[in-house]
Formats: structure tokens, C-alpha cells, sequence
């Protein structure tokens, strides 16, 4: 399947990309992961893998968009739970051991 990845075409097939993963050890899952075979592994790690360019040339949804159309499992990291950020005052105030109203 022909797929363009940071400007230039790849003809890729899942053969292939299950080859090139073959005996690579996936590195620690940061962001977007590929599953590929049993092993998960980062997205950036297979484009850097299968199209031998530097892992700034491209971006993750690149890859994430040509594995999707091979048929391999994708995944997004689940972001960060956004946290309840206190004012100054009831920051002082549980500081103090006070109670804070809302």
C-alpha cells in the first residue's frame, strides 16, 4: 500500500512492517503506540523504524494514519486528568488548615 510519510511515498505492507519490527525492542510508551504482533510500541519508534528517516522528520498521526491502514491495532495515550488549580487565597488558606468554601 502506498503511503505517504514527512513528504515521500513508501510502498509498505503489513509483511514488511511485521519484518522490520522483527527482534526491535520497543522502547517505554510515552504517547500513541502501535501494536505489532504482541508488542506495543510507540509510533515514532516504527516510522523512525520502517521509513529510516529521523523521528522529527514526521508526525505521530503520519504513522498512526499508515499502520491504521495496514490493519494494525492503534492506540492514544490517554492524556493527563486536568487538575483543580486553587486560587492564592485558598491556597493560603489550606496552608493554614482552614477551610476552604468551593
Amino acid at each position: 500500500m502506498r503511503c505517504v510519510i514527512a513528504r515521500f511515498p513508501f510502498d509498505l505492507c503489513k509483511s514488511g512492517v511485521l519484518a522490520s519490527m522483527h527482534g526491535i525492542e520497543p522502547e517505554p510508551i510515552t504517547g500513541d503506540s502501535v501494536v505489532i504482533g504482541r508488542r506495543h510500541y510507540p509510533v515514532k519508534q516504527v516510522g523512525a523504524v520502517i521509513t529510516r528517516q529521523d523521528r522529527r522528520d514526521f508526525t505521530a498521526g503520519e504513522v498512526t494514519r499508515a499502520m491504521t491502514r495496514l490493519g494494525f491495532t492503534c492506540r492514544t495515550h490517554p492524556e493527563a486528568a486536568p487538575t483543580r488549580t486553587l486560587t492564592p487565597l485558598q491556597n493560603a488558606s489550606a496552608l493554614l488548615g482552614a477551610p476552604t468554601l468551593g
